[in-house]
């Protein structure tokens, strides 16, 4: 069976990736294969890397506050790519009030401070279990 490929990305401006680091750790240490992105990418690279990379998962870490711009612009290239089957999900300083409008828009799941490993890894497995 093909491993589950995550592609763990830091858009907009947001330069802090201790929490995306930590994710894309401790996915890997679960056993998936993660490719982390680095600091201060464009949704427009995020895509193109997650075409090129194959992955199943694209999770977005964002703490500066662009998260209702750029999430959703992730899952509208992602779309417009011919890889609209890639399921997103976002982390950060979400606000409560932003998530059922990312929700709308096509982001999966939203994960703040206090997630656990493994309730990304229960939400990662009941995705892919029903896609």
């Amino acid at each position: 069976m093909k491993k589950t490929r995550i592609l763990i990305a830091k858009p907009g401006l947001d330069g802090h990736d201790r929490g995306a680091k930590f994710i894309a750790r401790a996915l890997r240490d679960e056993g998936y294969e993660v490719i982390y992105t680095g600091i201060r990418q464009t949704p427009e690279a995020i895509v193109q890397t997650a075409i090129q990379e194959d992955v199943d998962f694209v999770g977005l870490s964002l703490l500066s506050g662009a998260h209702n711009e750029l999430f959703p612009r992730v899952v509208d290239l992602l779309s417009s790519s011919g890889a609209g089957e890639v399921i997103v999900f976002g982390g950060g300083i979400i606000p409560e009030e932003d998530i059922p409008f990312l929700k709308d828009r096509g982001v999966a799941a939203i994960f703040g401070p206090g997630t656990t490993t493994k309730q990304i890894v229960d939400f990662l497995e009941s995705a892919r279990e029903s896609s």
